[in-house]
């Protein structure tokens, strides 16, 4: 493995983290989920503590709601899979 495969897959985890720690503050922070939900941009830097760009943290939001989607379809599915 070459040097810069390792940190991309270092900067990859990074962002997994970062994607987990901000998804549990939306869930466990009601204030947190609002700003989230009105300015994910805004909510995503206060996060990191920096200003990025828009092109750097747009896909990092997606990342952000697929997980919440995904987080609550599992819900749904186990909820009907208790039915049957």
């Amino acid at each position: 493995m070459r040097a810069d495969e390792g940190s991309r897959k270092e900067e990859t985890m990074d962002i997994k983290d970062k994607i987990e720690e901000i998804v549990s503050k939306i869930k466990s922070d009601k204030k947190f989920a609002k700003k989230f939900k009105e300015d994910p941009i805004k909510a995503v830097e206060s996060v990191f503590g920096i200003d990025l760009p828009d092109e750097q943290i747009k896909p990092l939001i997606e990342g952000i709601k697929a997980k919440i989607a995904g987080d609550k379809a599992s819900g749904i599915f186990g909820s009907i899979k208790k039915l049957f």
